[in-house]
């Protein structure tokens, strides 16, 4: 069903996503196992944690590309965001039952299926709890088998703490590819667990250790935005001209201020630059 997916998504990371590699290591490594595994006693559950333009919802689609043969648009995949999905908070009642009950409608239609929580960090409190029962060591829930689907949470949430973290070791002279899970985890945790304000906040999900993997995406360098300008040009077909590569990189913000070192926007808006300047 996902055979020839582990080379295809390995390749696809290493040529598609720039300056990730936690990212890379960790998700490879955490598919690859599950895959594997032909009995696994709970569904895979990640959770990816980040600034806004550093490959989050990027490395989910190319996730479900090499799933399924029509990635994000397959009927095996799900999609919620709070903001169309669960814009009321009197409402909070009603989407839990939705919430539940698509979950379970369409597990029974396909084992093998994708959801995709977006903007978690926008999530209401207590809502994404309703979907606890699918995650955890369980051989059946409401008369459905769910083990071998996966579940990603998407979050802007622990990103400042990232931010920082990855700013303080550039201080401190550690090279940004040193860094490793464990520098980043347990600030990650706390800033989007202890939050009031996130949809993870004093989540069951959380207490009951159901997430696999917090995935933390690092902030981008200059450099790495030169990678994206490259990869854009190319994407669209234009000459790949440096004067045009510098004049995007040039022109996105950075911090600190004085330094530059890191973009605060990541790539999300080397596409739209590419097209001004070109």
């Amino acid at each position: 069903f996902w055979f020839g997916l582990i080379p295809g998504l390995e390749c696809d990371l290493a040529l598609n996503l720039v300056g990730q590699h936690l990212v890379r290591q960790l998700v490879v490594k955490g598919v690859r196992e599950f895959l594997q595994n032909h009995d696994p006693i709970k569904p895979l559950v990640m959770s990816f944690h980040g600034w806004t333009g550093t490959g989050k919802t990027y490395v989910s689609s190319m996730l479900v590309r090499n799933l399924f043969r029509d990635g994000i648009r397959s009927p095996y995949v799900h999609q919620f965001s709070p903001i169309v999905h669960f814009p009321h908070a009197e409402q909070i009642e009603q989407y839990k039952e939705n919430l539940k009950s698509w979950i379970q409608g369409n597990l029974t239609n396909c084992g093998r299926s994708v959801f995709l929580f977006d903007e978690m960090d926008k999530m209401h409190p207590g809502l994404i709890d309703v979907i606890i029962p699918f995650l955890g060591p369980s051989w059946v829930v409401y008369g459905t088998n769910y083990r071998k689907a996966i579940f990603i949470f998407i979050s802007n949430g622990g990103g400042e703490q990232i931010n920082q973290m990855t700013l303080d070791l550039w201080y401190a002279r550690k090279d940004r590819e040193e860094i490793s899970l464990q520098d980043l985890e347990s600030a990650v945790s706390e800033a989007v667990f202890e939050n009031p304000n996130n949809g993870f906040w004093k989540s069951g999900i959380i207490e009951e250790n159901l997430i696999d993997l917090l995935v933390p995406f690092l902030p981008l360098k200059q450099h790495h935005v030169k990678q994206c300008v490259m990869n854009e040009l190319t994407q669209q077909g234009l000459p790949v001209r440096q004067d045009v590569i510098q004049a995007v990189a040039d022109s996105i913000p950075y911090f600190p201020e004085e330094e530059r070192v890191f973009s605060s926007t990541g790539c999300k808006t080397v596409a739209s630059r590419v097209t001004f300047f070109s």
